[in-house]
């Protein structure tokens, strides 16, 4: 999967969590991917506990972080509005 097919999977809406990013419009974020990667949560845990997810999805959130990290633009991130 591409860079871009992967940022794709990272949206915004308003009407969840303030529109904070989050992962193909489910009330799962960005945000909630990343703090469990870095409480030490393997990709396989986060899967296990959030079934909605795909490996894609993952990789999608740490995409999203380097890209806002390394200062890309929003329209270079590409984060959708629904």
């Amino acid at each position: 999967m591409t860079h871009s097919e992967l940022l794709s999977r990272i949206t915004a809406r308003p009407d969840i969590f303030g529109g904070k990013p989050i992962v193909r419009d489910m009330r799962i974020s960005v945000e909630l991917v990343l703090s469990l990667l870095t409480q030490g949560v393997t990709p396989e845990g986060i899967l296990a506990d959030y079934p909605e997810l795909e490996p894609d999805d993952i990789r999608a959130c740490t995409a999203y972080a380097h890209a806002v990290i390394a200062k890309d633009t929003l329209s270079a991130v590409s984060v959708t509005e629904s």
